[in-house]
């Protein structure tokens, strides 16, 4: 189940809907997305990095 969260928060589909009426709310949540696809897509680059050089 929270798993299943975390996947409909991070769904790009449900970003660009209306649910929140609150402007600095959306923008939060918004930065808060960014922010986690950024750190994943650091994880990955570090993988392959990590595995490319041995």
């Amino acid at each position: 189940m929270f798993i299943k969260r975390i996947l409909t928060y991070l769904n790009p589909l449900t970003m660009f809907q209306k649910g929140e009426t609150n402007i600095n709310l959306r923008l939060m949540h918004g930065i808060n997305r960014i922010s986690i696809f950024m750190f994943l897509i650091c994880v990955i680059v570090l993988i392959v990095r990590y595995f490319a050089k041995g």
